[in-house]
């Protein structure tokens, strides 16, 4: 697979990131694709879900923008697609507002969620501020060379591997689940809320904070079990989460 899930967040923050706008709609994916090429970034146009997953499949894609309501392949499934592969940063552009979609595209692995009618320029500016993301430095460890694994009653989260298990049984998490659930555990009883998160984790605060609350979900199902079994992620209502060793 040659989708560039695992390129470095400083290449792709550079001047000729390679972008994949996929959009049935042939006005709104030509506007979208000029206004990315006059920041120097080079635009690969698919019209249909099975071309955007080909494009995909036989180049170098930084990021890919994607329409849900597309024919042959609709860009849920195109989405679940590239999750087997790939971590590559998704933009998913719909016409529906309804929050069900929204929550589908999340579980499924979307990075963020655009609804029409959008602004251009918001769109643009999205996809600039995910291409400069950077990962989060991880603050100094009191002990060890920084990649001791974290361990917290039954639940060990190996820093080196980046897997978590619970009770030595290794729990299936994305790439961002992994990485809201390290950065908290690396800072215990602290409180951040969803914009620090957004800023710590995702690498912007030009985000929609929904993508923090359904993350958060996802990792307390995964590792505290349901119903829970234990709590680790607290929410503190009107302030953030906190983790609770």
């Amino acid at each position: 697979m040659t989708g560039a899930g695992d390129a470095a967040p400083a290449a792709a923050a550079t001047r000729g990131a390679s972008l994949l706008v996929a959009e049935d709609d042939e006005a709104s994916r030509v506007a979208l694709a000029r206004s990315l090429e006059r920041f120097g970034y080079r635009v690969l146009e698919a019209a249909d879900g099975e071309a955007a997953l080909r494009l995909f499949q036989t180049t170098e894609i930084d990021l890919v923008v994607l329409d849900v309501a597309m024919p042959r392949m609709d860009g849920f499934a195109v989405l679940s697609r590239l999750r087997q592969t790939s971590e590559v940063p998704v933009i998913m552009l719909t016409g529906r507002a309804e929050e069900v979609d929204r929550v589908v595209g999340l579980e499924l692995g979307a990075d963020d969620y655009v609804v029409k009618p959008y602004s251009l320029r918001e769109l643009v500016a999205r996809v600039r501020a995910r291409l400069r993301r950077r990962p989060a430095e991880p603050p100094p460890q009191r002990s060890g060379d920084g990649n001791d694994p974290l361990v917290y009653g039954d639940v060990s989260i190996d820093l080196r591997a980046r897997e978590v298990a619970v009770a030595g049984e290794r729990i299936d998490l994305t790439a961002r689940e992994y990485e809201l659930l390290a950065f908290l555990a690396r800072h215990p009883r602290r409180v951040f809320s969803r914009e620090e998160l957004l800023e710590q984790v995702w690498g912007t605060r030009f985000q929609d904070p929904a993508t923090v609350t359904e993350h958060v979900r996802r990792v307390r199902t995964k590792v505290e079990g349901r119903p829970p079994q234990r709590r680790l992620v607290t929410t503190l209502r009107g302030m953030g989460y906190r983790f609770d060793p």
